[in-house]
């Protein structure tokens, strides 16, 4: 057990932040921490940590505990370099090395001395119990794997931009290891290649885990439990993420029934009172029945609480469908800048959509997808030769993902008046407030505004053109869970077309039917979601047909002397199979120990893309060496 919680509450002044909360955190949990902003999720994560006193309940907390705490650019020491920084974590197997140095030289010195040499053991047994030979390998490993390998590890941390430091931050936290670590939207400001990396480490991680993510592909992939604040309440669900939107919807289908049913029975009871009350020969049998009334209004089953209402999105009202080809884009260059600054980042893009397609375009930060879109929409200068055709009858809506085109001066309102000027004020309010915008929200300034709520206001001047054409880019950033899943709801069931810029892995598994990579300045397609692009950019296989997941009918039974020399045939195999899966073990134990001195060497530290190299090489035979050994346990088991 990591840490207990038992009825724990806080207030600030009068207002109640949460009640009763109790929860426990076990030593290899995965916890996923959600809810909207505001519900106490900061407050409750200090203090799990300490840094804030409950006002009533107790905090358990397990012997040996060590917590790790992932704040903004918290933990960082400025001044230092990044691997520095890193090698702070190991301040004391730094100076254990340097001890057994000294005291290895003392000894050739004094090759008599037979005290130096016990002094010496003991050091190494010190060091070796930190893993200490190992200590640049878990370093550069880590380094690489968050992206900071194409820096240089001598680069000083107030070079770093503010996405930078949270990512080092991180960094420094897996190094320290500690038993508890909690990380607060860990996967902002990583792109694909290092959230897949994250993932597998924490995935392996020897110590609990509570994180606080809107990136629900991450809590499917990594949580076991589900710990949901609401109401100033914290209710525990089982499995990732999926897994809690299906029994919290279950749960409130349960609650809804038996409050109804509830309902009914005190309904009926009362009615039999109100009719029989007065009558001599029915007085005792109501009274009875009055009493049952207050027993259960005593007991009353719990009506399940509206969840935090979340903005209502329609995108289907559009009047006119265009024609099949929607867009056709050839021989188009992108570039940015002018002049000896001009860089190209795609050239010779080909692409066709057709009514009904709906594309996702994925890529690493500065690949271009922004860019693109704007080239399409014609707010961004292309190549002469360059022909971008539009089909009849496209009408386009695009959701660009900064803010800076909106107007900071006008109100809310006034921002939906200028783009519908044509429009009365009553529709305008209404849509408003189906984005969660009500009230005096409608007279603040766009300057006022959260970056959620300029989100609502974009959403709202989409819902409002009616388009049968979406060009959206990074629609859920700034965006709720809740928002979030409404808003993957009415993509899925947009019956128009669809092209988007996303880095949320969740939207990108559900949405599209084709995903768009840029890469080395050229688009890759693959048919499919974000799952289908993994496994068709990896090489694999499809998946099994129906026919084979259905399994061939079973071949008869073998009896007699047949079913002996079938025997004695696969005991021979298996022999054949153990001795050889003891042989790859130890093949790549090998191998994976002369990697990591490689990657421990100056050499490496000294070349990034070697080190980037290097650390793929050992992370895939680490994977290979994992399967090789349940494959031989499997074997000398059976």
């Amino acid at each position: 057990m990591q840490i207990a919680l038992e009825n724990i509450g806080k207030s600030f002044g009068s207002d109640l932040i949460f009640r009763e909360v109790t929860a426990r955190i076990e030593d290899r949990d995965r916890i996923g921490l959600v809810g909207i902003n505001g519900a106490g999720k900061t407050t409750l994560l200090n203090i799990i940590t300490g840094d804030l006193a409950p006002d009533e309940g107790t905090v358990t907390r397990g012997s040996g505990l060590s917590i790790g705490y992932q704040r903004q650019n918290a933990g960082l020491q400025k001044g230092n370099t990044i691997l520095a920084e890193m090698r702070s974590v190991f301040a004391d197997v730094y100076e254990l090395e340097e001890k057994m140095r000294e005291t290895a030289e003392k000894m050739s010195a004094e090759p008599k001395n037979t005290a130096l040499g016990d002094r010496y053991r003991e050091l190494e047994d010190r060091f070796l119990a930190r893993d200490g030979y190992q200590t640049q390998v878990k370093i550069n490993t880590v380094l690489t794997g968050m992206g900071f390998a194409e820096h240089g590890f001598d680069k000083q941390i107030d070079k770093l931009s503010g996405g930078e430091q949270t990512r080092l931050a991180i960094a420094k936290l897996l190094l320290e290891q500690p038993s508890l670590l909690i990380l607060d939207e860990p996967t902002n400001h990583l792109d694909f290649k290092t959230l897949g990396w994250l993932e597998e480490y924490l995935g392996s991680y020897k110590g609990a885990l509570l994180v606080v993510s809107h990136d629900r592909y991450f809590l499917d992939r990594l949580c076991g439990k589900i710990w949901e604040m609401e109401y100033g309440e914290l209710t525990v669900f089982p499995g990732n993420y999926t897994r809690y939107t299906q029994l919290r919807d279950e749960r409130n289908a349960r609650q809804q029934k038996l409050y109804e049913a509830q309902q009914a029975e005190i309904a009926k009871l009362q009615e039999y009172v109100d009719k029989n009350l007065v009558r001599a020969s029915t007085t005792k049998m109501a009274q009875s029945r009055r009493r049952m009334i207050q027993r259960l209004e005593e007991e009353p089953a719990e009506k399940p609480k509206a969840r935090m209402k979340p903005p209502i999105i329609h995108l289907n009202e559009y009047a006119a469908e265009p024609v099949k080809d929607v867009l056709l884009a050839e021989d188009l260059t992108v570039a940015v800048g002018e002049g000896e600054k001009r860089r190209v980042l795609l050239s010779g893009v080909e692409l066709a959509v057709q009514r009904g397609d709906k594309i996702a375009i994925i890529g690493g930060n500065g690949t271009g997808k922004s860019t693109l879109l704007k080239c399409l929409l014609g707010r961004h200068p292309v190549n002469p030769e360059a022909r971008i055709t539009w089909g009849r009858g496209v009408r386009s809506s695009y959701y660009d993902q900064g803010s800076n085109h909106l107007d900071g001066s006008l109100t809310v309102l006034d921002t939906l008046w200028e783009a519908y000027p044509r429009s009365y004020e009553t529709p305008l309010r209404n849509m408003l407030g189906a984005m969660g915008l009500k009230g005096e929200d409608v007279f603040k300034r766009v300057s006022q505004l959260s970056g959620g709520e300029k989100a609502r206001l974009k959403l709202a001047v989409i819902c409002l053109a009616k388009s049968n054409l979406l060009i959206l880019d990074e629609p859920t950033n700034h965006l709720d869970l809740a928002t979030k899943e409404v808003l993957e709801q009415a993509l899925s069931e947009f019956t128009g077309t669809l092209i988007m810029v996303s880095h949320d892995r969740y939207l990108l598994d559900r949405i599209p039917t084709r995903v768009i990579e840029l890469e080395g300045g050229t688009l890759h397609q693959y048919k499919g979601r974000y799952s289908d692009y993994l496994r068709q950019a990896a090489g694999k296989p499809e998946p099994a047909s129906k026919k084979a997941e259905a399994g061939e009918a079973p071949k008869p039974a073998q009896t007699g002397y047949a079913k002996g020399k079938e025997q004695r045939r696969a005991d021979a195999q298996r022999r054949k199979e153990y001795a050889e899966a003891e042989k790859l073990v130890t093949q790549l134990e090998r191998e994976v120990w002369q990697l990591e001195q490689q990657i421990a060497s100056p050499e490496a530290a000294a070349d990034y893309l070697l080190l980037q190299d290097l650390c793929a090489q050992v992370e895939e035979k680490r994977d290979a060496l994992s399967k090789a050994e349940n494959r031989w346990l499997e074997l000398s088991e059976e």
